[in-house]
């Protein structure tokens, strides 16, 4: 590590033990020193901006001390660190450095597939599709890591497949690279004492924990007695003060009991720092179009995301509505890419397509790709932000990336052409495309 670095992380350390002491009058402490260490003016704007809601009596200011009270000092720190100061602060410059140099985009974050197996069989699954027998070795995952630590690139996700079914593998990955910060999707059933102790040994390890709602929703579409599990599993990280989170998908079926205050507020009674919420894709095991959520509720989690987040002392995401915050998609490499089990480079993990695998190349070849060219070429998708998809929002792109690159499907059986997809696609967009456009004159009147 530089001396630079050591400084910042030291300084981090120490001011992060020292508002844990007392989170309500040391906070602000805090974010002088973040200020401080932030380099790139889009960071400084938001440590700004952050100090402004954090400074005063608040639901984010309740949320902050919650975390600072709950989370071990080994969480705190290592996590604390390894996202603000090595995947923000510093891999952030570095990636807009090499941008420069390449031509192309480096990612904030990569999307690892350690396997396709699971001891699950939910419906709708996007990764049911993948033969279940595929699996990246230990030795290519780190290799993948440290190539992704040279591009500046320090958040590693996991899902698949079950991710857990390596747990033993990732925790050997959280603590070789340390000053990196790891998430993994899971569904929660293997999460037992020994793993959670894990989990709170190497710090720098986050769970989002697959929810659809409350019991009979979660039973209906993982199978019965999931939720119990989950809920024990939350359980077990939060008495270890192990930072984690939800992930929920909103389909046709469950939108308005995922997207209400009381599911909301059973999460933050549980312990969760974050709720990201995914829309239905029909991709994967049994694609469904009817799953998908009608326009209108899409529109309503638009509105509640936004009524939580002024209200609710939790972090909420929502991959698709967020697209305003983003400037569109964030996939083909922007932001983020998907290695899939077989070690496909996939732009998303939504689009199963790929011209190249990451065993035959490295990832900065792969970032190369014709694919991701293609994406780039044409991102944003759409100008309205909330129309960010070129699946399920502007589907004759899929098609044409698709031709253009030369991309071959990733799954071993696929019910659709690309063609034959987006034609599927076609009626929803146009209808979400009218009720975003409805959603973005709004806001421009409200501000």
């Amino acid at each position: 590590m530089a001396a630079g670095d050591y400084l910042r992380s030291q300084a981090i350390i120490q001011a992060l033990n020292y508002a844990a002491k007392d989170p309500e009058q040391n906070i602000e402490k805090l974010l002088s020193i973040a200020e401080k260490l932030a380099v790139d003016p889009y960071h400084k704007r938001n440590v700004k901006e952050v100090k402004k809601y954090l400074t005063r009596d608040s639901h984010w200011k309740d949320f902050a001390c919650r975390l600072l009270r709950e989370t071990n000092s080994n969480v705190r720190n290592r996590l604390g660190v390894n996202f603000f100061v090595n995947a923000a602060f510093k891999g952030v410059p570095r990636q807009h450095q090499l941008e420069k140099e390449m031509g192309f985009s480096i990612p904030f974050a990569l999307l690892i597939d350690p396997t396709s197996a699971c001891n699950l069989k939910c419906t709708g699954c996007w990764a049911g599709e993948y033969s279940q027998a595929d699996n990246l070795e230990l030795e290519l995952m780190e290799r993948i890591l440290a190539e992704a630590r040279e591009l500046g690139i320090y958040f590693i996700v996991f899902s698949g497949g079950e991710p857990l079914v390596r747990k033993k593998d990732l925790l050997h990955l959280a603590e070789k690279f340390s000053d990196m910060a790891f998430l993994a999707f899971t569904n929660g059933t293997l999460v037992d004492d020994d793993f959670a102790d894990g989990l709170a040994e190497v710090g720098n390890f986050t769970l989002a924990f697959s929810l659809e709602g409350f019991a009979e929703a979660t039973d209906g579409r993982r199978g019965k007695g999931v939720f119990a599990k989950v809920m024990e599993a939350m359980d077990r990280l939060r008495e270890r003060g192990v930072i984690f989170g939800a992930s929920t998908t909103y389909t046709r079926q469950n939108t308005e009991e995922v997207g209400s205050s009381a599911y909301i507020d059973m999460l933050i009674e549980k312990g969760c720092a974050y709720c990201w919420y995914f829309t239905y894709v029909p991709v994967g095991r049994n694609p469904d179009l009817d799953l998908m959520a009608t326009p209108q509720q899409r529109a309503y989690m638009y509105r509640q995301v936004n009524q939580f987040r002024q209200t609710k002392p939790i972090f909420v995401l929502d991959f698709w509505n967020d697209g305003d915050h983003s400037g569109g998609c964030i996939a083909g490499g922007r932001r983020y890419l998907h290695i899939n089990a077989a070690g496909d480079v996939e732009p998303c993990a939504f689009i199963h397509y790929a011209t190249d695998n990451i065993k035959d190349k490295s990832l900065r070849e792969a970032l190369a790709s014709p694919l991701f060219a293609a994406y780039r070429k044409r991102i944003p998708f759409n100008e309205n932000h909330l129309r960010p998809c070129p699946l399920i929002d502007n589907p004759q792109m899929i098609p044409e990336m698709v031709a253009e690159a030369g991309a071959r499907s990733t799954q071993e059986q696929s019910h659709y052409t690309p063609e034959e997809l987006a034609r599927s696609l076609e009626g929803y967009a146009a209808a979400w495309g009218r009720v975003a456009d409805g959603l973005k004159k709004e806001r421009q009147i409200s501000k």
